[in-house]
C-alpha cells in the first residue's frame, strides 16, 4: 500500500481509497444495491483498503449507516 502526506502535517494517509457517495443512494437513500455494495466494500477491505469515504450526506446518510 502506498501512503502521502496529508499537505504538510506528517500524517501518511493512503493513497488510494474508496468513495461511497453512490453507495446507498446518492441525494436520497436506495436500498435496492445494498448486498452488492457491502460486498464491493467488503472485497476492497479483503484487498488492503484502509481508507473510505463517507459523509453523512451520501444516501441521506444511508451510505454510513
Amino acid at each position: 500500500m502506498k501512503y502521502k502526506e496529508l499537505d504538510k502535517t506528517g500524517v501518511l494517509i493512503p493513497a488510494i481509497g474508496m468513495g461511497t457517495w453512490g453507495i446507498g443512494g446518492f441525494l436520497s437513500p436506495d436500498y435496492s444495491q445494498d448486498e452488492k455494495m457491502i460486498e464491493l466494500l467488503r472485497r476492497g477491505i479483503e484487498l488492503g483498503l484502509t481508507l473510505i469515504d463517507t459523509a453523512e450526506m451520501y444516501g441521506d446518510g444511508h451510505s454510513c449507516a
